[in-house]
């Protein structure tokens, strides 16, 4: 590299040569070196990172800990970084999410470039980043802040595609509340269901999943900040961490709190691990959901072919014609990719050695990125298939009527054993089942008519659509 293409500057380990316009410092660039690999961290972390790092500037000046002109220089070198847009930002912002688990280079990162910043902006002011962005603060306790307050954004994203998805498919159940078809057990045929009370199935587990997920989201409003490097809340001046989580409060809208074990919040991610549980049982319900409605909309002619997809694209490059389940494939590659994650985060949860735990990093990225598949492919299950989703009355009512578990309607009439004889003796004929029952002499044509209500067997009348 020549001299003219970088600068020189020095940590505690010695000179660092460092591209001549960026924006960080050697500590920066010594991680960008070490650890090249992986995804980049999230823009997200280094946005928390800022308002945190602003928040404490304030706090600081105001408890009388940091010199007031140093405390708005900072401020003001952190607004304009907040306001830049995400190719901007990510400039500044090189490192990677495998580096040390503690986040302690990308907090040094946001460090450096917000006092490198701060004094382009105020030349003689002489910021510092560790002495004075720093101030009061660890890697400890401002990486597991930045963490719960990333999470707690995204699931402020998803939580809306979920309820998305069941405001569409409450459509389709209001729709289809009266339309009969096969019911199905251990994937064999079982008494008839309307589609409106399978779809009212799906509405529910999405309720509750996302019921699970608002009830359990308050654990992450727990805030590390103030534990500084072991917990104790050394070097943090007295009333800083009280006014850090009120303006972090103020900026996010929700309450967080900062009055909690911080021995507890820098080695462990309980909040974290929980609420990725409920994730996990998010994925394992959409998927169940876009599982079901693939394999009813299979055909059209050698499958169930009881629904009717969108054509949202061509399904085959040399089939022509083809159709496929395109957003239940998307969707549910996402929700097998949750699982992998969860398993992620509950081993790097439990690697927390005394007082902290080194795999934050890993951790919230994963995290993260549960979060934006279920929200994006949510959005699209929703928008691309539920909303175009049809039934095939037609094709319900032939599978219906070929159906021998009707059948069960004769039971309490003339015996579960006879009934199970009538079912046995038309499948083996391969005649209707009003034939094998009129045969069997147990049943007169008027009683089966009168019997063999298909509605009624939904009971229907006395199940409630789901709100």
């Amino acid at each position: 590299m020549a001299s003219e293409e970088y600068r020189v500057e020095s940590d505690t380990l010695g000179p660092v040569k460092i591209p001549k316009d960026a924006l960080w410092g050697p500590q920066t660039e010594r991680s960008r070196n070490n650890f090249p690999t992986g995804d980049l961290m999230p823009l997200a972390i280094i946005r928390a990172f800022l308002h945190l790092k602003k928040a404490a500037a304030e706090s600081n000046v105001e408890v009388g800990d940091e010199p007031k002109e140093k405390g708005e220089a900072i401020e003001e070198a952190i607004d304009q970084l907040l306001a830049m847009d995400d190719e901007t930002l990510r400039k500044s912002f090189p490192l990677h999410v495998l580096q040390t688990g503690s986040g302690t280079q990308s907090n040094m990162n946001v460090n450096e470039v917000v006092a490198n910043l701060a004094n382009k902006l105020h030349p003689g002011l002489n910021i510092l980043p560790n002495d004075d962005v720093n101030r009061g603060q660890s890697s400890n306790d401002t990486f597991p802040t930045a963490m719960n307050i990333v999470a707690v954004e995204a699931l402020d994203k998803l939580e809306p595609a979920v309820q998305h998805l069941i405001d569409e498919l409450k459509v389709k159940e209001k729709k289809y509340w009266k339309t009969v078809k096969v019911g199905r057990t251990h994937l064999q045929d079982a008494v008839p269901v309307t589609f409106g009370q399978e779809v009212s199935g799906y509405m529910s587990a999405l309720k509750h999943d996302l019921h699970y997920i608002q009830v359990l989201k308050p654990t992450l409003y727990d805030l590390a900040i103030g534990g500084t490097a072991t917990g104790t809340g050394l070097n943090a001046a007295p009333g800083m961490t009280e006014k850090i989580g009120k303006k972090l409060s103020a900026v996010y809208g929700h309450e967080f709190k900062v009055d909690n074990n911080k021995f507890w919040g820098m080695a462990h991610h309980t909040g974290l691990d929980v609420v990725h549980g409920a994730l996990k049982t998010l994925a394992a319900d959409v998927f169940k959901i876009a599982q079901d409605i693939r394999y009813l909309a299979s055909g059209p002619r050698a499958g169930y072919n009881e629904l009717n997809i969108p054509a949202n694209e061509p399904g085959s490059s040399i089939m022509p014609g083809k159709v496929n389940p395109t957003q239940a494939e998307a969707v549910t590659m996402a929700a097998a990719r949750v699982f992998g994650n969860d398993t992620t985060i509950t081993f790097a949860c439990s690697q927390g050695q005394f007082e902290f735990n080194v795999y934050k990093t890993i951790i919230i990225a994963t995290f993260l990125d549960s979060c934006k598949i279920l929200t994006g492919t949510i959005t699209g299950f929703a928008d691309k298939m539920i909303h175009g989703l049809t039934v095939n009355e037609a094709r319900m009512d032939e599978l219906l009527e070929n159906s021998l578990m009707t059948v069960t309607a004769l039971s309490p009439h003339i015996g579960y054993h006879d009934a199970a004889k009538i079912a046995q003796a038309a499948d083996k004929a391969g005649s209707t089942l009003k034939e094998a029952a009129l045969k069997s002499g147990k049943v007169t044509e008027a009683q089966y008519d009168e019997w063999m209500d298909l509605v009624k067997m939904t009971n229907i009348d006395n199940c409630k659509q789901e709100d």
